[in-house]
């Protein structure tokens, strides 16, 4: 798992949310993938309010109790409704340009931190991982670094609140059967890349987890899996607790 932080040469997305806070606008950010073509991030997505949040994203920020970790916050938009809630919440990224943003929307204590980076060794009742927060795993093979790294962060009985989706709905057929091929690797693994104005930042992997694959893994480290809510589209919430 790589434990490093971005330089701004290498963050598109950071450089398009200082863009869009500073000047009320961003350029387009771009999307590759060579699962899938070129795409635009909608970047001003990343400033909603509360009441334009999916239900699913509102319903962790209500179930999100004592010490918060809010993970790749971003542009702090779901910290800061926790901050106006009055819970005690710590917004973390990898992208310095995000993290001043944060700051500057309210969010002081806001820090450029790898979650997988071991010298971060603060203790947490909730660990927050929204808008696919899953992604950060990377790959399957990855999952049991992720729930060993969770457990080092969590109190106990502390539990995450994840929201993933299904991607077998891109291999559904006209009669509604799946056409997975299970020789290949998990279909829910997905390489990205990003490019901002002249910012090309590096490729990296991002995982899309099925809830039944999730509540596998995390039953053998130690944690009980509850399906929260499910989207309209096979996404959902997971809440996993620690036991």
């Amino acid at each position: 798992m790589k434990t490093s932080c971005l330089s701004e040469e290498k963050d598109p997305m950071g450089a398009a949310i200082s863009d869009y806070f500073h000047l009320g606008k961003a350029g387009r950010l771009k999307v590759f993938s060579s699962q899938f073509e070129e795409d635009d991030f909608p970047v001003e997505n990343l400033f909603r309010t509360y009441d334009e949040m999916p239900e699913l994203e509102q319903v962790a920020l209500q179930m999100a109790e004592g010490r918060i970790l809010d993970v790749g916050a971003g542009s702090g938009c779901h910290s800061l409704v926790l901050k106006e809630k009055g819970k005690e919440v710590l917004p973390i990224d990898i992208s310095s340009l995000s993290v001043k943003v944060m700051q500057e929307r309210g969010l002081e204590n806001a820090r450029q931190i790898n979650f997988f980076d071991e010298h971060f060794t603060d203790r947490f009742d909730t660990i927050l991982l929204l808008m696919n927060g899953s992604g950060i795993v990377g790959k399957i093979e990855n999952l049991p670094a992720f729930f060993l790294r969770v457990k080092q962060l969590l109190n106990p009985g502390g539990c995450v609140l994840m929201d993933s989706s299904d991607l077998r709905y891109l291999f559904e057929e006209e009669d509604g059967s799946f056409v997975i091929d299970l020789a290949a690797s998990y279909y829910g693994e997905i390489d990205f890349c990003m490019h901002y104005k002249k910012i090309k930042g590096e490729t990296f992997d991002w995982l899309y987890i099925d809830f039944e694959t999730l509540s596998l893994y995390a039953s053998q480290y130690g944690f009980n899996v509850e399906k929260v809510q499910e989207g309209e589209h096979y996404n959902y919430l997971a809440k996993l607790i620690l036991r």
